[in-house]
């Protein structure tokens, strides 16, 4: 069973670049959580995962650090809702929409996909 937070939005401070940094920018967190099918079947909340800590979980990791890649966010992302949540998989986008490039472009983004074999 799939469950999916598409497009959740906090404010970061990450970037390769001091400017990038220093005033925050928005981060949009794609997560597709892969999980068993007991919540389908009980229809209770405690078989499931929780939304609302889900949300907390993301905003957790990207408060507590400021990452300079994109790659970093998303990986540290996954490995904690691994680590907090019972996941058979997890897979964490993250998109950057007020990117600053040469060329206009709508967002940049980095992709970590988690699983059982790939810890």
């Amino acid at each position: 069973m799939i469950v999916e937070v598409f497009g959740l939005e906090l404010q970061g401070h990450h970037g390769a670049l001091e400017d990038e940094r220093e005033p925050g920018q928005r981060f949009l967190f794609d997560i597709r959580l892969e999980v068993g099918d007991e919540a389908a079947r009980s229809d209770r909340l405690e078989d499931a995962v929780d939304y609302r800590e889900v949300a907390a979980a993301v905003k957790e990791i990207s408060d507590g650090r400021r990452f300079h890649l994109l790659e970093a966010l998303a990986r540290a992302v996954a490995e904690a809702l691994m680590d907090r949540f019972p996941l058979v998989g997890v897979r964490v986008r993250v998109r950057k929409p007020d990117v600053r490039l040469e060329h206009p472009v709508e967002w940049t983004a980095a992709t970590v996909e988690l699983g059982p074999s790939s810890r």
